[in-house]
């Protein structure tokens, strides 16, 4: 008998500008799972409801955000492309979950902790405080067996692993228990301008990350007023965090090794390197750029394309809610 292939379930939130980080992290290595896994690639628009949201904003980010999935090589053909908020299943399991999870769990989640502390706790909302239950639903809903995650996230992968143990032993077996999936190759980018911190879609600053759909002229000018290090020589080392994080880039770009790129620029200063690793990423980016804009032009197929995505995500979430509803004796 064949083996069938493991499952993974991994999403971004339609919020802010996805980046260079988001493509070299995660993105370029979703698109390298899809021939050896059953891929479930969601848009988590539910998830960015968690903090307010301008609607008409919002729509353009979901638009905008499975454009960008296609163009990065993302194939509905291999994997499952969808909208979170077209699958009921992901809200109504979540509260399934929130029945089972505890409020001591949630309260230590450090994620919410800190979110909370730059508003406020009073004035952050419910959904803040049980995000990462709604994230549990939305792997369990699919039995996934493994969950690409940043270290940012691990916390609220071992709730979920700990609601589905505990979902199981109170009803039995129901939901598969997923595990933390890490890539070979995901790439660590940080920003632009403060290389001591992660390069974030939610950065107000503009100047500290490159945006997938930046122009070519904006991602030279960011590159070259990137942040650089004391002392010009063109060398990686933990005292010299910008210098690293750009050869880094450079490095993950072209699939050579940081010591090459090294070699190849001693002696030189930190203005060669930065005018090379811009025509690197404006000549990378370049098809992404070029292929998510041919899609945003057509939103009506856009759309039509997430349908079919949420389509075929329902024919497996309405199993695995219906098991599930029917062991609480709800079915």
């Amino acid at each position: 008998m064949q083996n069938e292939k493991r499952r993974i379930f991994s999403g971004i939130m339609p919020s802010g500008n996805l980046h260079l980080g988001n493509y070299l992290g995660a993105l370029k290595n979703w698109v390298a799972l899809q021939d050896d896994y059953e891929n479930y690639y969601c848009i988590v628009d539910l998830h960015a409801l968690t903090v307010p949201q301008d609607p008409k904003v919002l729509r353009v980010k979901i638009r905008e955000l499975a454009a960008i999935y296609l163009a990065c090589g993302i194939d509905p053909e291999k994997s499952v492309v969808f909208r979170q908020s077209r699958v009921s299943g992901h809200a109504e399991l979540a509260w399934l979950l929130n029945c089972v999870a505890k409020v001591g769990e949630l309260s230590r989640m450090t994620q919410f902790k800190d979110k909370a502390s730059k508003g406020g706790t009073d004035s952050a909302s419910v959904g803040l405080y049980d995000y990462p239950v709604l994230q549990a639903a939305d792997v369990l809903l699919y039995n996934a067996h493994l969950v690409p995650v940043g270290e940012d996230q691990r916390q609220h992968l071992e709730l979920m692993r700990t609601l589905a143990r505990r979902f199981n032993g109170l009803y039995g077996e129901t939901f598969v228990v997923p595990d933390i999936f890490v890539p070979e190759a995901g790439a660590r980018v940080m920003a632009l301008d403060e290389p001591t911190t992660k390069m974030s879609k939610s950065s107000p600053t503009p100047a500290s990350y490159i945006a997938l759909l930046d122009d070519p002229d904006v991602v030279r000018r960011k590159i070259r007023r990137a942040k650089t290090d004391s002392r010009s020589e063109v060398k990686a080392s933990p005292d010299k965090p910008a210098i690293a994080n750009l050869l880094g880039i450079y490095a993950a770009m072209t699939g050579r090794k940081v010591a090459e790129i090294e070699a190849e620029y001693e002696g030189r200063g930190y203005g060669d390197l930065k005018k090379d690793l811009a025509e690197v990423v404006v000549e990378g980016l370049a098809p992404i750029r070029e292929r998510a804009l041919a899609l945003l032009d057509d939103p009506a197929e856009l759309d039509a394309l997430l349908d079919r995505g949420a389509a075929k995500a329902r024919e497996v979430a309405d199993t695995t809610l219906h098991d599930a509803r029917a062991k609480l004796g709800l079915d």
